[in-house]
Formats: structure tokens, C-alpha cells, sequence
């Protein structure tokens, strides 16, 4: 609350309407062992140093992690894997914006019908996961899972339809872009 609290009073406008701190940052130090990052032991770093060497758009991922509330281990090695895994969102989406380009326009098959009703419910387990304490590393996995479903009824459809790939494209622009802040970028 003192941090909304000093922000509105120094910007004269409205800041967020929530504030929470997240949980400690480990980082490894020279003997391999995981420590709290701090300003006194030497070990801390702030978005802005982080963000010469990763995307923010990364940070953001391998923030979303993990829980909010839970403790996190920093290491450029988790970075790299924050890095694939968002990679490998793009390239979900990049390939059914492809696929939609060259899609028919026709009614809906039984296996397209199928593919936005598992997308529902993966949407659910989404909400589910968020509704819990923010628990975004459990909302992160549902989102893979759903980005495999999406990839693999895409890939083995003949010709799906624009309407099958639209709807699968929104669930993903929802659960990614909408909530969670990534695929920003065209």
C-alpha cells in the first residue's frame, strides 16, 4: 500500500490497484551455492542491468515462473530456458497466423470442434490456476499444454479451417498476451 501510496503521490495519477512483493531471488555464488540476492553481499542486479543481456519480454517469462510469493533461483542458464520456452510461443503462434493465411473458409469439422472444446477447458485450468494465489508457474503449464494440443490438431488437420485456427489463436492471445503479458511483439 506505501508503494502505490508514494507513486501517486509523486506522479499525481493512478499507479496499479494491486502491489505484492514477490518472494526472495537466489542467485549461485562463486562456491555454487544458491544465496539470496542482495546489495550487501555484492550479488544484485536490477532489470535494467539484466536487460542489456536478455528481452525484457524473458525476464518477464522466467518471472512468471514461478509463484509470486515463492522464492526464485536466478542463473543464466534458467534465463536461456525462460528464452526457449517463449521461443517456442512465438513460434506456436507465428505458425497458426500461417496456416490461417492458407486456411478455408468452411464450416467446422468434428475434430476441429473437438480441438475449441479441450481449448475451453484448458482456458478453465488457466483461470483455475490464476485464481489461485496467482499461481502462474501452474498457469505457464497449462499454457504449454495448450500450445502442444493447438500445434499438434494443427499439424495433423489436412486443412483446418480459418474459424478452428481463430478460435485457437484467441485462447492463446487470452492466456499469453492478455493475462500474462507475453507475445507482445508482432
Amino acid at each position: 500500500e506505501n508503494e502505490i501510496a508514494q507513486s501517486c503521490a509523486c506522479s499525481g495519477k493512478k499507479f496499479v490497484n494491486y502491489w505484492m512483493h514477490n518472494g526472495y531471488i537466489n542467485v549461485v555464488n562463486d562456491k555454487g551455492e544458491e544465496e539470496k540476492m542482495s546489495k550487501s553481499l555484492g550479488n544484485f542486479f536490477t532489470v535494467r542491468d539484466i536487460s542489456k543481456e536478455f528481452d525484457p519480454e524473458v525476464v518477464r517469462m522466467f518471472m512468471l515462473s514461478a509463484q509470486y510469493r515463492s522464492p526464485i533461483n536466478f542463473s543464466r542458464d534458467l534465463m536461456e530456458q525462460a528464452k526457449a520456452g517463449l521461443e517456442r510461443l512465438y513460434t506456436a503462434r507465428n505458425n497458426a497466423l500461417f496456416a490461417l493465411d492458407h486456411a478455408p473458409d468452411r464450416e467446422l469439422n468434428d475434430e476441429e470442434k473437438a480441438f475449441i472444446q479441450r481449448g475451453k477447458g484448458f482456458m478453465d485450468q488457466f483461470d483455475d490456476a490464476m485464481c489461485d494465489d496467482l499461481n502462474t508457474s501452474e498457469a505457464m503449464g497449462v499454457l504449454f499444454e495448450y500450445v502442444r494440443d493447438m500445434n499438434t490438431s494443427l499439424a495433423d488437420a489436412k486443412q483446418p479451417c480459418k474459424a478452428a485456427i481463430e478460435e485457437g489463436l484467441a485462447m492463446l492471445n487470452v492466456m499469453a498476451h492478455e493475462v500474462l503479458g507475453l507475445l507482445m511483439k508482432e
